[in-house]
């Protein structure tokens, strides 16, 4: 190609603006002495095309360099990359290295298609082409069809979980485009008869499929889950069907606008707290020849190497000015370009870390983003702890924000196990976490209540193991939490036993009918409803392959399991008392006269608080809405099957909606074929729950 004449650029935005007469690009670096931008004909291009030295008198503005490419306008797809020079002296904190090609770090759709994070220089007289590289591309009217991004009552939310790739992955799931946006596409029609309202995607911003410990790189394993982010503002690559064609930005978009055609939220699992380069030993992508120095938390006494709170070899330097900006910004950018819903930040107490590594309550950069005007309706979720100790469930800072509730995982996973003495926070926990967010003023929302998420057991894995295995990781079983609490119902793993496979199956519809049936915002691990397994791998971040992926064949085959869950989301969005926005208070309702909640033990409103060896809880939840029936449910995690008694109704009758013990069609019975029941004593069932609706 011939080389394109150029101009001094503008030092706003950052990363790549095409128009009709040429593009501008801009990146930022303080202690950049020399800047040089290549332009590659295609994105697998051994050589560039043209290499524009930047002039500092011309091309720089404070913290910018910047160069207009003329005639440029995007429709060449274009690749590109930087080459930056500066102070090589990592012990000052600085890693400028100007044999090294960098990926811009504000690229709107990039390729890995070269890539090779490792390589033995010892076998090579000169380095191969490795760099990946950022693609031009034209700014484009996208035809939304009137799409916006969706304005849910967070309180009516069920949240689903899933792996944009293993949703589709596996041969069974029979779409044209495994793997891929194309492919959640079309499964929306799956999503929508189970009901959940919105999807919760791990990590889609462009990652490093490459970044992972050598053993499980030797085994050919890849970085699954995705939390090695590399470009901020870029789709990944690998979910679309031909990313060499620049397909990024509308193949997402397409994935979004059809799930808002069906009712389904889009919310983002995104990682702003480490990066794809990790520690001293790391690659250097982008930041690292950048602004090391700025975008890293660095070791005091030893900058070249870097503090690690996310366990994943650095830190995000969050909260300075720049960096900070540079989050906010591509936040606004995945709302206002690709109708976003919603964020879910990992590991988001590192957010709250200020510059010198100590927590801050008024973090700017977790304040800026809760009064974004852009981000105004946006959904946000912080995993509010992060592997430097900082465990912030209850205390993340802000009001918007939700927070996965750790503590409503184990206390649940306690409870059904079997374990005793935690019957009064398990009641806590049911009612919105009130001891966590009351008293700041936030609401039973801010709780997000999960049992099982990507990282850890399945839900079926629960009940099926009381060992990690994780042999398949090539980490000798030393990789993944053992803090599980666990059980296997009597046997290891995978087995024949009648009685043990059926009290599994009872004890997983258990996990799932306490979460929906408790206040606050449920979320799904994607799978769980058909009782998926990773055959008890706790840890599955580099399992790109049939033990992550989901089987489809499972929907058949445990279809009662489907069914059930299926039957409790129904459940629970026709009862506003299960979806309160208020805590509950043991005060008389409006419509029924009855307390919107009365505690039970063995005996009506006698709840044994002060029995540790008591695995019974039961309660009355009181009809919010004239048309809606009242609640009575029972929880039996003891070994004896009970008689217990129901509340005595006025002109009204109990029927039976839910009991975990019995099978299909009759483990959660539609409102049209429920029974009245006359007497006051029912069987409940030993470790199982029971659900009845007054009408």
């Amino acid at each position: 190609m011939e080389p394109y004449p150029i101009k001094a650029g503008h030092r706003y935005p950052t990363g790549t603006t095409a128009g009709d007469d040429g593009t501008n690009f801009c990146v930022f670096s303080r202690h950049a002495t020399a800047v040089q931008l290549l332009l590659y004909e295609k994105p697998d291009s051994s050589r560039p095309f043209q290499i524009i030295d930047l002039d500092p008198a011309i091309n720089r503005t404070f913290f910018f360099w910047h160069v207009f490419v003329e005639g440029m306008t995007g429709r060449e797809k274009i690749s590109y990359t930087w080459k930056v020079d500066g102070p090589d002296n990592a012990e000052s904190g600085f890693r400028f290295d100007p044999s090294v090609e960098l990926l811009d770090p504000g690229a709107r759709a990039v390729t890995d298609i070269l890539w090779q994070r490792k390589y033995n220089r010892d076998l090579q007289e000169e380095p191969p082409v490795t760099s990946m590289r950022a693609m031009v591309l034209p700014e484009t009217d996208y035809d939304w069809q009137g799409d916006e991004p969706l304005r849910q009552s967070r309180e009516k939310e069920i949240i689903y979980e899933l792996h944009v790739g293993g949703f589709t992955r596996h041969p069974t799931s029979e779409v044209a485009h495994p793997g891929t946006f194309s492919g959640i596409i079309e499964k929306i029609p799956y999503l929508q008869e189970l009901g959940v309202t919105a999807v919760e995607l791990l990590p889609v911003m462009a990652f490093d499929e490459q970044d992972l410990p050598d053993n499980a790189r030797d085994l050919g394993l890849k970085n699954y889950w995705g939390y090695a982010t590399h470009s901020f503002y870029s789709p990944h690559p690998g979910y679309c069907t031909n990313p060499l064609s620049g397909c990024h930005r509308d193949e997402f978009r397409d994935m979004v606008k059809a799930l808002h055609q069906a009712g389904i939220s889009v919310i983002l699992d995104v990682v702003y707290n480490h990066t794809a380069e990790g520690g001293a030993d790391g690659p250097v992508i982008n930041f690292k020849g950048f602004m090391n120095r700025g975008f890293y938390h660095l070791e005091e006494h030893d900058p070249s190497l870097y503090k690690n709170y996310s366990g994943c070899g650095n830190t995000v330097n969050c909260n300075h000015p720049l960096v900070a900006r540079f989050i906010i910004r591509s936040l606004e950018y995945w709302v206002r370009e690709f109708h976003v819903d919603g964020f879910r930040f990992d590991l988001a107490s590192i957010l709250a870390r200020g510059e010198d590594g100590a927590p801050m309550y008024h973090a700017p950069v977790v304040w800026n983003i809760e009064f974004s005007d852009t981000l105004v309706h946006t959904r946000l979720i912080a995993e509010a702890w992060d592997a430097g100790g900082l465990y912030q469930v209850g205390g993340f800072p802000g009001f918007r924000w939700a927070e996965w509730n750790g503590r409503y995982r184990d206390l649940v996973r306690q409870f059904i196990k079997g374990d005793p003495g935690v019957v009064p926070e398990l009641a806590t926990r049911l009612t919105g976490s009130s001891d966590l967010y009351q008293s700041s003023g936030r609401l039973p929302t801010n709780s997000v209540n999960f049992i099982t998420c990507h990282d850890g057991y399945t839900l079926f894995d629960l009940v099926s193991y009381h060992e990690k295995h994780n042999l398949a990781n090539g980490e000798d079983n030393r990789d993944g939490d053992l803090h599980n609490c666990s059980w296997n119902c009597g046997v290891e793993g995978e087995t024949d036993d009648r009685e043990i496979r059926a009290l599994r199956q009872k004890q997983v519809k258990n996990f799932m009918a306490i979460l929906m049936l408790s206040q606050g915002v449920p979320m799904i691990l994607a799978g769980d409803e058909v009782l998926r397994s990773q055959q008890g791998n706790n840890n599955c971040y580099c399992q790109d392959n049939e033990l992550s992926w989901f089987d489809w064949s499972l929907l058949e085959k445990n279809q009662e399991m489907f069914c059930f869950t299926r039957g409790m989301i129904q459940l629970r969005r026709r009862h506003a008392c299960l979806m309160q926005r208020q805590f509950l208070t043991g005060s008389s309702s409006v419509v029924s006269g009855m307390p919107d909640v009365a505690w039970h033990g063995l005996r009506l409103h006698e709840p044994q608080w002060d029995n540790p060896s008591s695995r019974v809880l039961a309660c009355t939840l009181s009809r919010v809405e004239p048309e809606e029936e009242d609640l009575h449910i029972i929880l039996n995690m003891s070994e004896d099957n009970l008689s217990m008694q129901l509340p005595k109704l006025e002109n009204r009758s109990w029927h039976l909606a839910v009991d975990t013990a019995r099978t299909t069609s009759e483990d959660v019975i539609e409102p049209k074929k429920q029974q009245p029941l006359s007497r006051k004593n029912v069987q409940v069932n030993s470790r199982s729950v029971v659900v009845y609706e007054s009408r």
